[in-house]
């Protein structure tokens, strides 16, 4: 900013010159001092000039609506929602996201450093802001086959891009602990930035050899207990509500006026569909209030704090100086968001933005699915004794119970038994022709008389695969050659249904309202026709049961894993 344009601005803001927005009638949030204020609010070159009785070049009547800063999301994945940035933000801005803290590393692990690339190139220019974490663990564990690998060398060029905040999500937390030393370069890269953490069932001394590394947040916190101890060691907890991960009401105890200061919210994983029919981070603040949280400590754990956190100046509040960025709503119980403004600009709903040469981009992150030929035998499971280890899954949650169940065998292999909930989930490594196929078994999905798959399995996001019968666990994996990856669903020996994911076998290309539309028949049909549990989210859930970070008990190509001991077990 030039020195006239500064003084200017100050000249704006004492009143000496007139702005060029004034908002009146409107009831501000105002997040530092903790109350709704009511009256006019100046806007001049995209900021807040600040609260007052300001002569304006343009006025909006807000007819006694509420004002709040503009939404952030403190950690998600774009490609959960199998969209583009574009796509994305045409999605989230409705509901009042201004800002994301992206960790593109799901795009990273199929195409390294090009999928990185391609996120801010595809996100430059969007009215959303989209900020980055650069992806700390591609592949997630040395336990899995991803289609890159990016160590500290790949990253460090990317850290001076003017959007890339840090590191992202630091999965490897074993790795941090025992001093693993490509591990550490990334560390010690990223030492001046901000890390982000990721660290379910790390306490004490292995908590504190975390935190030490330079890691500041987690947003993998699911009770009280772990959310207290990493605040009392200095630690922000991002508060997750996404589709399959829900973890805002069991947190919610965590939030007291002590505390709520180092707090965030998140959505992490939101297929698209949630995102359309019941919001984003909007979500988060509705749920929160319905159950018990002050509305106001809402919008700053969704707003200020974020900001705070990831040390970005001037975001995230309603004052002098401040990004322009906020929203109307109707009011702080029912928080629908009515209106939403980018540097005191309306965001209309007819918004476009031009990508050039968007072809020449995909292009670089399509055609990734590379599987040959699956025969009947090649699905065969061993089992020697009558025994086996089984994943179990629970309602709603990511975590999953390390089982030792009886099972049925014939011949020395797997048999299925249509009284019990157990069945075959299969991995096929989908990048480099290897052939890997992971074999395991696992209870709570109740699917029958069919099989779901998908490319998208965090975090290499090879081929996953539930079946009840190898007939129809190959009928899958063929119409997921035959579509160059996606999801598919299979009954009785015929496919119900697929959705093709064009971009690196996780996202699509298309307008969200058609990916939302897809996959909710998808999700539908695995209810109603498969029978999947309702206690599960079926695609997002599957995708989850090939991520080596989250205990107890995974699958990867390269087999079953236990996560509690870090290593690859028998079934």
């Amino acid at each position: 900013m030039d020195l006239a344009t500064f003084k200017k601005r100050i000249d704006m803001a004492s009143g000496k010159e007139p702005v060029d927005l004034v908002i009146e009638n409107v009831h501000v949030v105002n997040v530092f001092s903790h109350e709704v204020i009511f009256g006019s609010v100046g806007i001049a070159d995209g900021v807040f000039v600040g609260m007052g009785d300001y002569v304006g070049k343009k006025y909006i009547d807000a007819g006694g609506r509420v004002m709040a800063p503009g939404l952030i999301d403190s950690h998600v994945h774009i490609e959960s929602s199998f969209g583009t940035p574009y796509q994305f933000a045409r999605a989230v801005l409705p509901h009042g996201t201004t800002t994301i803290i992206a960790d593109c590393h799901e795009i990273a692990n199929v195409c390294g450093a090009a999928g990185i690339e391609f996120m801010l190139e595809s996100s430059e220019g969007l009215p959303l802001t989209v900020y980055m974490m650069l992806p700390s663990c591609v592949p997630a564990s040395g336990f899995e086959t991803s289609g890159a690998i990016l160590n500290a060398e790949d990253l460090a060029p990317l850290m001076a891009h003017p959007r890339v905040l840090g590191l992202g999500e630091m999965m490897n937390y074993p790795g941090v602990i025992s001093g693993q030393k490509d591990i550490l370069e990334k560390l010690k890269m990223a030492e001046k930035t901000i890390v982000d953490g990721h660290g379910p069932g790390q306490t004490e001394k292995g908590l504190n050899a975390y935190i030490i590394s330079g890691v500041k947040t987690d947003h993998e916190c699911t009770n009280f207990a772990e959310m207290q101890e990493r605040i009392q060691n200095g630690m922000y907890i991002a508060i997750r509500e996404g589709s399959a991960a829900k973890n805002l009401i069991s947190l919610m105890p965590g939030v007291s006026d002590q505390t709520e200061r180092r707090c965030t919210f998140c959505t992490d994983d939101r297929h698209p569909e949630d995102i359309v029919t019941e919001g984003h981070i909007d979500n988060n603040i509705r749920v929160a209030i319905r159950h018990g949280m002050d509305p106001i400590t809402a919008v700053r754990l969704a707003t200020l704090n974020t900001a705070e956190c990831y040390h970005i100046r001037g975001l995230g509040a309603i004052a002098p100086g401040y990004a322009a960025d906020f929203i109307l709503v109707d009011d702080l119980q029912t928080f629908n968001v009515l209106e939403t403004y980018k540097r005191g600009e309306r965001i209309a709903p007819d918004w476009a933005v031009t990508m050039p040469n968007k072809e020449a981009v995909y292009s670089r992150v399509q055609g990734r699915v590379n599987i040959g030929d699956v025969t009947p035998d090649d699905l065969k499971i061993p089992i020697a004794d009558g025994k086996a280890k089984v994943i179990g899954l629970k309602p709603h949650d990511l975590y999953t119970e390390h089982q030792e169940r009886p099972v049925n065998t014939e011949n020395g292999f797997f048999k299925q038994d249509t009284e019990k909930d157990i069945m075959p989930i299969y991995v096929l490594e989908r990048h480099h022709g290897t052939g890997n196929i992971g074999k395991g078994l696992i209870a709570g999905f109740g699917l029958t008389n069919g099989a779901i798959a998908s490319t998208v399995a965090h975090d290499s996001h090879n081929l996953v695969v539930v079946g009840d019968s190898e007939r129809d666990v190959l009928l899958a994996i063929n119409e997921i050659k035959r579509i160059g990856g996606g999801l598919a669903l299979v009954y009785d020996g015929k496919v119900l249904g697929s959705m093709p994911l064009d971009i690196a076998g996780i996202m699509s290309s298309e307008k969200l309202e058609v990916i939302a539309k897809k996959q909710n028949e998808l999700t539908q049909t695995a209810y109603e026709t498969l029978h999947i549990s309702r206690d599960v989210s079926p695609f997002m859930t599957l995708a989850f049961m090939a991520l080596t970070v989250i205990p107890e008990l995974k699958i990867t190509d390269k087999g079953l894993f236990d996560v509690k001991k870090f290593e690859l077990t028998g079934v």
